[in-house]
């Protein structure tokens, strides 16, 4: 048994058991090994076992591979996929095609094993992932599901296995149209535009870092745009201006979460860097009839804590909705009564969380989507004055993310500006040699927002 069949094997064996075995699967696998002959299969049969028995599951990292077995025409075929690698914004310098070529030509086969094995294995890490370091993505916390949908001993077996070299890696590139146009218009760009062309390549980049398909509704929006969508087999059914975080400490982070339910007429519980930093319990307290006309109710604990929290009605500082999107950055989108701000050309103005024009539009259209309610109820709801969360059967992803060049709500491509100046590592990285060996999710601090929706202009 050569090495590509054993590889495929231990796929058909996790696959059988996944169902059996879901809760350990759950945890990842040791990596299978790579050998020949009955003792490469009594190794396979052994992880299994252990598997099964062990207190404590390693997981393997989905991007491990080892050399397998290559043809010289697939060798062949890789390597002109390689040197047309730059029409994807990537380096062909980067997955060793001299090398490679050398190895052809030496017809060593020792040599075309490992060479082709690590250059496919780099490509797909790159055009799957994502070529930028995370140390060199700002406020990413986006986590890739593709890694672990496509590792990367799979797709090389794949590909080996139906001789579809370019295919394989095809599969790979994101499916959402606004990457089609910045790679067409990478095309389109002579290589004397060089700083055009940088940043075109750094967006075609951070299209890899999310999701390979991003479902087929969902909501994203791009902070340096201030637009959210609301987009159906990616095309834009809605869309809305909104205001982002200042830059700085309260720059909004990118994120990609789920939208679990929509709260018609929110309250607000006051965060207690305005209780108590700004005065405002004791001022809610001491003057009731002010608190009443605002809102505010607080309460003061027997240890002298006081909470504060502002109640649903037209000067509720979150408006008339919030869409319920758990993460620990407390990120999410939410009405204001300050509309004004909307008609702001520059609207980084919050504190982190992002606000939306025609909000109840907004909440009323996801609780419709997601089989929450019917639109007769959601009315009712809405009118009702009364706080009410709305859990939404179908839930939906919500993309926050950050392009500086791409296709904006009217179908045109452009830049945006570097509000937060995130650019600058990402274009550091794709002039530097290759990072190898990458972390997988980002070491940045998670800053919890601690939201005033009050501010205005």
């Amino acid at each position: 048994m050569n090495r590509t069949r054993v590889l495929l094997a231990s796929s058909l064996a996790l696959g059988a058991l996944a169902s059996h075995a879901a809760p350990v699967l759950a945890q990842g696998l040791p990596a299978q090994p790579v050998g020949q002959g009955d003792a490469a299969e009594a190794a396979l049969t052994s992880d299994f076992e252990q598997a099964f028995t062990s207190d404590e599951v390693v997981q393997a990292d989905p991007r491990h591979f080892e050399a397998m077995d290559w043809t010289n025409a697939q060798a062949r075929e890789l390597l002109g996929v390689i040197r047309a690698i730059d029409a994807e914004g990537l380096v062909p310098a980067d997955y060793l095609p001299d090398e490679l070529a050398t190895a052809l030509s030496a017809n060593d086969d020792q040599q075309i094993d490992e060479l082709a094995s690590t250059a496919f294995a780099w490509l797909v890490e790159d055009l799957r992932d994502g070529r930028t370091p995370m140390a060199n993505r700002s406020q990413w916390f986006v986590v890739d599901p593709d890694t672990d949908r496509n590792p990367t001993a799979e797709v090389m077996a794949k590909a080996l296995e139906t001789g579809d070299i370019a295919g394989a890696l095809e599969a790979l590139k994101p499916t959402h149209p606004d990457y089609a146009a910045l790679r067409d218009k990478l095309a389109a760009t002579p290589a004397r535009a060089t700083e055009e062309r940088r940043l075109i390549r750094a967006n075609m980049d951070r299209w890899r870092w999310l999701a390979r398909d991003l479902g087929p509704q969902y909501l994203i929006t791009n902070v340096p745009e201030y637009q959210l969508r609301l987009t159906v087999n990616n095309r834009i059914i809605r869309s809305y201006r909104t205001v982002v975080g200042k830059p700085g400490r309260t720059a909004t982070p990118q994120l990609a979460e789920t939208v679990e339910g929509v709260v018609f007429n929110p309250t607000w519980t006051v965060p207690q860097s305005i209780v108590r930093g700004e005065g405002l319990g004791e001022r809610v307290l001491n003057n009731p009839s002010w608190a009443a006309r605002q809102g505010y109710r607080a309460t003061r604990g027997a240890n002298g804590y006081i909470s504060v929290v502002q109640q649903p009605g037209p000067g509720n500082a979150l408006g008339v909705m919030k869409l319920d999107m758990p993460n620990p950055h407390a990120i999410f989108f939410h009405d204001t009564p300050s509309r004004e701000m909307f008609n702001q050309d520059d609207r980084a103005l919050s504190h982190g969380c992002i606000r939306t024009e025609r909000a109840l539009e907004l909440a009323m259209t996801v609780a419709i989507l997601g089989q929450g309610a019917s639109r007769d109820e959601v009315v009712e709801i809405s009118t009702s004055g009364e706080y009410t969360r709305v859990p939404v059967k179908k839930t939906m992803p919500a993309y926050i993310t950050y392009f500086t060049y791409g296709v904006d709500i009217d179908g045109n491509l452009r830049e945006f500006a570097d509000i937060y100046e995130r650019d600058a590592p990402v274009f550091a990285s794709l002039d530097a040699p290759r990072v190898r060996d990458r972390a997988r999710v980002s070491s940045e601090e998670v800053i919890e927002v601690v939201d005033d929706p009050r501010d205005t202009l």
